[in-house]
């Protein structure tokens, strides 16, 4: 073998061997940067939540995502050191494969804990949403009773669908239950008499009723049921929620929590507070 051919070989083993070292490196950086415990060692907080939930999560005139919860959220990062990301999950349906595939590090979105306990780790409950009902200014409907045989709009594949369908009472006397996309168009329906009444949680029914304020509305003293709001993080992540969860409770115990809920008490956001107990 010539001089040359050896030093041609010589350099393609060491460019090799040289990639090689690289590559493991790499490796190895990533594996240490993996956190098998789930806690959130890394500067950065994602927050996956439904953009279009005001007054909890949503895209303001500004075109910036603002909220309730966005606003608690970011505060736990601020205490934490943390860079805040707020992640507008598409898809509703694919929640928990962003969460479970480390997309995002937690759902904190107007996000239920009833029927779904052992599905995600939870934070304490922090918010109690009751479903309210929506009639015109001017109708003779004053009570659940007041429903028979009235036809009642509700979103479309929403949990309140679940809630009416499983009170039988409820079921039984009600005329006519209608599935739309939104309640802006639920509430056009009301106004033109489409429907007697719209069932719809109590934060977003107000802020949609004072959205048309130019329109007569008013809600009843009846609620139908209540359910939970919770963080929910990846199955098994008790570290991370343990870290939240002790900064949200600081954070009621200061009155931060009061502080930014006053930011939405036209809808109602005070009254619902889950204190720690």
């Amino acid at each position: 073998m010539n001089r040359k051919i050896i030093y041609i070989l010589t350099f393609v083993l060491a460019a090799f061997l040289m990639m090689s070292c690289v590559s493991a490196e790499g490796l190895l950086d990533f594996l240490n940067s993996t956190d098998s415990t789930g806690a959130n060692n890394d500067t950065t907080f994602v927050v996956g939540f439904n953009s279009n939930f005001p007054p909890f999560g949503y895209e303001d005139d500004n075109g910036e995502f603002t909220g309730f919860d966005l606003d608690l959220a970011k505060e736990v990062c601020n205490r934490n050191n943390w860079t805040f990301v707020a992640q507008p999950i598409i898809d509703w349906n694919t929640k928990q494969l962003e969460l479970d595939s480390g997309e995002i590090d937690c759902i904190w979105s107007e996000f239920t804990i009833n029927g779904r306990e052992n599905d995600y780790t939870w934070s304490e409950p922090y918010f109690n949403n009751t479903k309210i009902i929506i009639v015109k200014g001017d109708s003779n409907i004053s009570s659940v009773s007041d429903l028979k045989g009235k036809t009642v709009e509700v979103q479309y594949g929403s949990s309140l669908l679940n809630t009416v369908k499983n009170n039988e009472t409820l079921k039984d006397s009600i005329g006519r239950i209608i599935e739309v996309e939104g309640y802006d168009a639920a509430l056009m329906d009301l106004q033109s008499n489409v429907c007697d009444a719209v069932i719809c949680d109590i934060g977003l029914g107000h802020y949609k009723i004072l959205e048309n304020s130019g329109d007569d509305f008013k809600v009843l003293d009846d609620t139908i049921s209540s359910e939970q709001y919770g963080i929910g993080f990846k199955k098994g992540n008790a570290e991370l929620r343990n870290q939240v969860q002790k900064t949200l409770d600081e954070m009621f115990e200061d009155g931060t929590v009061d502080e930014i809920a006053q930011n939405y008490s036209d809808y109602k956001i005070p009254e619902g507070l889950i204190y720690p107990k």
